[in-house]
């Protein structure tokens, strides 16, 4: 029998006393601060520290309890969170506790930071955030690959990773629906001539199989699964990546495509001349990625064809092509999708935003299309100016 019972702002307030984080006798504040699909976030306060309480829920918030989940993703978040942690401690939120039947993760306090989307939005531009998000990504996927762990290591826990109900999600999401008159698409009506054009193509409707068959099959390493800026908290200085619930075994370059996709998606809502910044850091992201990851190659390998000349290109290059065309996947699906991108949303003018809509479509598809052509950041940022056209 479970002993599975969603948490309210006082039930909340009672665990982590009774856990001993905060005295029996201390007075509290506590409040429900979730803005995602899947689950509760209670962000609890004393005088001189406070927690964050994440419970997943048994079903998805967006749709109701007509859409059950299981409870195992609170326990993949948590072992990821703890792994991310060990790899890339600066970028990663503390975990204090969890609990497994409960589906609960209490972890360290990120409110001194803010949704790298919000800012973002409001105009920020966080200047470290490509950099710290590079050296993330290119920590946390080799340290947990078939070079730094040996095939049978890697195995071993590729098995404890086995994510299928958000897997799941992804591949009706993100893969399926927004290529297909589904019923969970959601998009304005000024949006369906466009939305009707990429249904009717055939060409984009190959590759995106092509990709989708990539996705379903290849184990590179573990991945965060959804890491875009909704899922980073950051400020001037600081980056923590948040929320690794989707985390499963998957291919080397679907991250830092989720990452740059929602990068060049609030390009799309700024003016042109508050645009440059975001194009410096999709150039940095890879940068940092290429040269953090070679470095790991060369310090830690068990491959024995490492060494071997022109094998690390190859795979960086490999890596970059599978991105470029997630990153069109993944803008695609936040215009047309279920889930969208405040970034777009949030565009107060309709003809403005729809204009923005139809540009991210458009640029996503060339992204899916073309993804042989493009061989560096530059070339990215070049094709999606030419989309502004």
């Amino acid at each position: 029998m479970s002993s599975y019972e969603s948490l309210t702002t006082g039930s909340a307030v009672s665990l982590v006393k009774k856990l001993g984080l905060f005295a029996e006798s201390e007075t509290l504040s506590s409040r429900e601060i979730g803005d995602g699909n899947l689950n509760y976030v209670f962000h609890i306060k004393g005088k001189e520290k406070s927690v964050i309480v994440k419970q997943a829920l048994p079903y998805a918030k967006v749709v109701g309890e007509s859409w059950p989940l299981t409870l195992e993703r609170a326990d993949i978040e948590n072992r990821a969170l703890r792994l991310q942690g060990k790899f890339a401690p600066d970028y990663t939120p503390k975990v204090y506790y969890s609990d497994k039947d409960l589906a609960i993760t209490i972890m360290e306090d990120l409110s001194h930071l803010e949704i790298a989307r919000t800012g973002f939005i409001n105009g920020e531009d966080y200047p470290l955030i490509a950099q710290h998000t590079g050296e993330f990504i290119a920590r946390t996927l080799y340290s947990t690959s078939d070079f730094a762990m040996g095939p049978q290591e890697k195995k071993k826990l590729q098995n404890t990773f086995c994510n299928p109900e958000l897997c799941d999600i992804t591949e009706g999401l993100v893969f399926t629906d927004p290529f297909f008159d589904a019923e969970t698409n959601d998009f304005e009506e000024g949006l369906r001539p466009d939305a009707e054009k990429l249904w009717q193509d055939s060409n984009l409707k190959l590759h995106t199989a092509q990709l989708k068959r990539l996705f379903l099959t290849s184990g590179d390493a573990l991945l965060h699964g959804d890491l875009h800026t909704g899922s980073i908290f950051a400020s001037e200085t600081e980056t923590k990546i948040i929320d690794p619930e989707f985390a499963f075994y998957g291919p080397f370059g679907f991250d830092i495509a989720h990452f740059t996709a929602n990068l060049f998606m609030n390009a799309l809502s700024r003016e042109d001349s508050r645009r440059e910044p975001l194009y410096a850091h999709i150039v940095t992201v890879w940068d940092v990625f290429n040269r953090e990851f070679t470095r790991l190659w060369k310090e830690n390998n068990t491959e024995a064809f490492a060494k071997t000349e022109g094998y690390l290109e190859w795979l960086l290059a490999d890596i970059f092509e599978q991105a470029a065309g997630f990153m069109g996947l993944e803008m695609i699906r936040r215009t047309i999708g279920l889930a969208h991108v405040k970034d777009l949303d949030g565009i107060e003018d309709e003809a403005a935003r729809l204009q923005a809509k139809q540009r991210s479509l458009a640029i996503g598809a060339r992204f899916v299309k073309e993804r042989h052509q493009f061989t560096s950041a530059d070339q990215l940022v070049s094709a999606f100016q030419e989309g502004l056209q």
